[in-house]
């Protein structure tokens, strides 16, 4: 079983105990609208995963039994070390590269679109974003690491990074020195113009500090991207961005196209209205809506927000979906195809529901006749079988 799937319950245990940190100390780290689209994105990365992982591991295997290099011994410490090592830069480099070319930001911006800073945003992670991140390890297997190894330092690696998504905990000493903490990775989602692209490592900092991507945390960042999403459905949050670009290269041919794709995420226009305005009483050393290198300023805007109501309606729609993952996850391996099929329907839809109920759109009784409809072949699938 994944050890991501098995952590999910110390995942949700660490959010309470940080929520009740936020309610005790009156921070307002959490923000529900706001963690229900952080966690429905991370339950439709999980129900992508269910279908792809194995053809992902599949690919690393392939790699390591026809091409690697040495046979590097699996029961000696040392290639442990290799591999975590081996892991956390590559996992630089894709982390790096997603935020300097658009053809992979569309795979990372979701984790970047929350504008508030908690643990549930170490879970919203994009769709499709381990199809692109697993082709920056295919190296480890040319050098010999066993896939089984690769596999646990992985998920190792992301676990680590989960702790680092909050605001609770303040500077570390020494350790900031060698490795990511949360004081650096808050600088990591700021969108202030002195901290965009910054501070890549997953459980090391040095490779920052190695490769001039280091920056320390100084006043408190804006979280967010330049151009807010400005919606709380999780299915949009994925779309959001590489729709902007087809609507982008519409006129510019194909040669135009790729490099429009290849171009950093800056290089599509943001108008500064679009960028929001600092709220009352906060002055801004560069003003909103200036341009600079790495897009506009946004420091200091107002988050989004709608106005409060259907949140009860949204979270129990929410909990259905979780069900489905649930049993997607820990009891996929007995289903068949048209069984798996209808779980990750409906908690897609539950997902793409929670957020039409908040933002009270009118498509949603078209949703629910759909997840009904999925709900059903589920079943029929799982009695009939």
């Amino acid at each position: 079983m994944d050890l991501i799937a098995l952590s999910i319950p110390a995942f949700f245990l660490l959010m309470g105990v940080e929520l009740a940190y936020s309610r005790f100390t009156g921070r307002g780290l959490y923000r529900l609208h706001d963690s229900l689209t952080d966690l429905g994105t991370g339950i439709i990365n999980q129900v992508i995963s269910v279908f792809t992982a194995g053809a992902l591991l599949g690919l690393y295997w392939l790699t390591w039994e026809h091409l690697r290099v040495f046979d590097l011994p699996a029961d000696t410490w040392w290639v442990w070390v290799v591999a975590i090592v081996g892991v956390d830069f590559g996992y630089y480099w894709f982390h790096r590269m997603s935020h300097e070319h658009n053809v992979l930001w569309v795979t990372h911006v979701v984790h970047h679109q929350s504008e508030d800073y908690n643990l549930s945003v170490a879970l919203r992670q994009g769709a499709v974003e381990p199809l692109a991140t697993w082709l920056f390890y295919q190296p480890l297997a040319v050098l010999g690491v066993h896939p089984l190894i690769f596999v646990t330092v992985n998920a190792i690696n992301t676990l680590y990074q989960f702790w680092v998504h909050t605001r609770a905990i303040d500077r570390l000493g020494p350790i900031e020195h060698v490795m990511n903490t949360p004081s650096h990775h808050r600088v990591h989602h700021g969108c202030d113009p002195k901290y965009l692209d910054r501070n890549f490592g997953g459980m090391f900092i040095v490779w920052d500090k190695l490769f001039g991507t280091w920056q320390v945390e100084e006043e408190p960042p804006t979280y967010g991207v330049v151009k807010q999403l400005a919606s709380w459905n999780p299915v949009w949050a994925n779309l959001e961005h590489p729709l902007r670009l087809l609507r982008a290269g519409r006129g510019r041919g194909l040669l135009g196209t790729l490099r429009l794709w290849w171009e950093p995420p800056a290089a599509l226009s943001v108008d500064p209205s679009e960028v929001g305005a600092a709220p009352d009483g906060v002055t801004l050393d560069v003003p909103v809506g200036t341009r600079t290198r790495a897009g506009l300023a946004v420091a200091g805007r107002a988050r989004y927000d709608v106005p409060g109501g259907r949140g009860g309606v949204a979270l129990a729609v929410f909990v259905l979906g979780i069900a489905g993952l649930l049993a997607l996850l820990f009891g996929g391996d007995g289903m068949g195809g048209a069984a798996k099929a209808g779980l990750a329907g409906l908690v897609v839809l539950a997902m793409l529901g929670t957020g039409g109920i908040i933002e009270r759109r009118r498509w949603m009784p078209a949703v629910i006749a759909a997840a009904i409809a999925c709900l059903v072949l589920a079943l029929g699938s799982m009695l009939g079988g």
